[in-house]
């Protein structure tokens, strides 16, 4: 295992090597570009406030397949199928924000800025539209061409414990530090119901449910999930203030009530939990570790091209 996690990281610190990014990429060939894609994000906000924890969820989803080179974005096409048509990506949305933002910003300064730019750069847009923080986004990835819905596996599942959670980080270069940073992403949105439903029936032949997860909760989510689900919209928000980005995810798995097997196994081990226990008492000591996670995380690069449209390659 430890060979294969060498030789991935090589993989991509390869990439990142011959794709350098820099933070003042298109200060000369498209200086409004950030205004620009921030202005779209914001609009799309006003109308849907479950936009921004789409596209962080997006991003985050790029990244961990092939790097940040947007080939989440791409539609399947003839025998092949695309990464957003695999399983874990098929709750994926707002991906028409994406489309617009690009077309916005071809329209100032045309076969600039690559699609895996644009999500970037809305990703971080969307934590500062909900009050979180914001940062500088190192820019210059360039768009992928290939897509496999096969290789969506590779994600990192909420049903993973802590050795599984590693594994996955690790290989793309990531740290423990950055698995509980990252996490906190979680702040935002929604989960259906089968994404925690190994929690609360049939958890194993002692428990019906985990108990790891605080009676009350469980029993709510019972609820709102029952055993034989005919809703087919069905599930949770990931926390009660699930459109505003701040810490009370790593309260809330303190607390028991975190949805998901891979949120309450980062109590799992000293070193995870006492982050968890730092980011709880403070927002700021969050937000900085989101921040240098993030930037981290999105500078996995990949792709080879500045696609005209984000859903085709040229």
């Amino acid at each position: 295992m430890a060979f294969i996690a060498a030789l991935l990281l090589l993989f991509f610190s390869a990439f990142s090597q011959g794709n350098a990014l820099s933070l003042n990429y298109y200060t000369k060939t498209c200086p409004d570009v950030e205004h620009v894609i921030a202005q779209v994000v914001r609009e799309a906000t006003s109308k849907d406030k479950t936009v921004p924890a789409g596209l962080l969820r997006m991003h985050f989803h790029d990244c961990f397949i092939r790097g940040c080179d947007g080939s989440v974005l791409l539609k399947s096409k003839g025998g092949n199928k695309a990464e957003k048509d695999g399983p874990p990506n098929v709750s994926l949305h707002a991906f028409y924000v994406i489309d617009s933002a690009k077309k916005a910003v071809e329209t100032i300064c045309p076969g600039i800025v690559s699609c895996a730019d644009i999500l970037a750069l809305a990703a971080r847009d969307a934590v500062v539209l909900t009050g979180g923080p914001t940062w500088d986004v190192p820019k210059g990835r360039k768009d992928g061409r290939i897509s496999k819905a096969s290789e969506t596996v590779q994600l990192p599942a909420p049903t993973f414990n802590i050795s599984q959670l590693q594994q996955s980080f690790s290989q793309r270069g990531l740290s423990m530090e950055d698995l509980v940073a990252l996490s906190g992403g979680h702040t935002l949105g929604f989960s259906h119901c089968s994404s925690f439903q190994n929690r609360i029936h049939n958890f194993n032949l002692t428990h019906d449910t985990d108990p790891t997860l605080h009676p009350s909760f469980a029993a709510r989510l019972q609820s709102i999930c029952p055993i034989k689900n005919k809703a087919k919209n069905a599930g949770a928000t990931m926390d009660p203030s699930s459109t505003t980005f701040d810490n009370n995810y790593y309260k809330l798995i303190l607390q028991k009530k975190s949805l998901f097997s891979s949120d309450q196994a980062l109590l799992t081990i000293p070193k995870t939990r006492d982050l968890v226990s730092k980011y709880a008492s403070s927002k700021k000591a969050f937000n900085t570790a989101f921040i240098n996670s993030m930037i981290k995380m999105s500078s996995i690069t990949g792709g080879q091209e500045v696609r005209k449209d984000c859903r085709v390659v040229n």
